[in-house]
């Protein structure tokens, strides 16, 4: 009872809007569903799933309804994260709307959003890493064509991206 309390205290505090990222890259097969898995995963770690809330998109459809590639989520896996349940989707220009911090997995993609989004949209449009110390403007690599080795580099990647943006955020919206 007493945490329903605080959580409800830090809604009021905090304006009582929830806070809606999207992670964003290609296909939303590798990269961004396992931001987002992550997230969610930190984020309810912090007991803070009413303040804050996580999706994932692709820039193009072609994956559309398609479940994380596998090697994704065996990468998650070995870490104690399932992000199995996640289904691709594209990007609409509802997003834009909806969603109050857009996170681009690389810098081609951010770009793509940029020029689709409507001028009040473009600042919430941001690169992934820029929130990871010593990374800021790098781009988080596209594992799909590539050896399957490298699905475990990006998964630590987005792993530390994503403990930086929680703090990031904690910090920035106050809770």
């Amino acid at each position: 009872m007493h945490q329903g309390f605080l959580k409800e205290a830090i809604l009021n505090m905090a304006g009582a809007k929830k806070i809606h990222i999207l992670f964003v890259c290609m296909g939303n097969i590798c990269r961004s569903p396992t931001a987002e898995g992550v997230f969610k995963h930190l984020v309810s770690d912090h007991g803070l799933e009413d303040l804050m809330a996580a999706d994932s998109a692709g820039t193009h459809a072609h994956c559309a309804g398609r479940p994380p590639d596998a090697r994704a989520c065996l990468s998650a896996y070995k870490k104690g994260y399932n992000i199995s349940q996640a289904r691709a989707r594209k990007f609409c220009q509802h997003d834009f709307e909806h969603f109050d911090h857009i996170l681009a997995m690389d810098s081609a993609n951010r770009s793509f959003l940029q020029v689709k989004s409507p001028l009040a949209a473009r600042c919430k449009i941001e690169l992934f890493l820029d929130y990871h110390a010593g990374k800021q403007g790098e781009d988080v690599p596209d594992p799909y064509f590539r050896d399957s080795d490298l699905f475990d580099g990006v998964f630590e990647m987005i792993e530390k991206g994503c403990w930086s943006l929680l703090k990031a955020m904690r910090r920035q919206h106050r809770l």
